[in-house]
């Protein structure tokens, strides 16, 4: 009843590598049936990305070390107070609640 529909997988072929033509080539080898459009043949291959690994020296890691202090400080000193004032915002209201009562009271007894 309940049972996972799979998409159907994928079934194209690789794409095949693309092989770069110079135009240079093209001034020697004889002209019989080629039809290359000058765009097709500027293309250049595309080359995989080469990025440098991260190098971690005791330099970066003690930044990053105090960083991460510095930011757990600042959060907990922000949630700390945050709650502080919601404590004292309930305090407050609650001794509101309990003078009005002690007022209402004092007004029906005097009657």
């Amino acid at each position: 009843m309940l049972t996972p529909k799979y998409p159907a997988p994928d079934t194209a072929p690789p794409p095949a590598a693309h092989l770069t033509h110079t135009p240079a080539s093209d001034a020697h080898a004889p002209a019989r049936g080629r039809h290359h459009s000058p765009a097709a043949s500027s293309i250049p291959a595309p080359v995989p990305a080469s990025r440098p690994a991260v190098q971690l020296t005791p330099g970066t890691v003690i930044v990053a070390a105090a960083g991460g202090t510095a930011v757990v400080l600042v959060v907990g000193a922000v949630l700390v107070s945050m709650l502080l004032a919601v404590a004292i915002t309930g305090v407050s209201v609650a001794i509101c609640a309990v003078v009005l009562r002690s007022l209402l009271n004092s007004q029906n007894n005097q009657r």
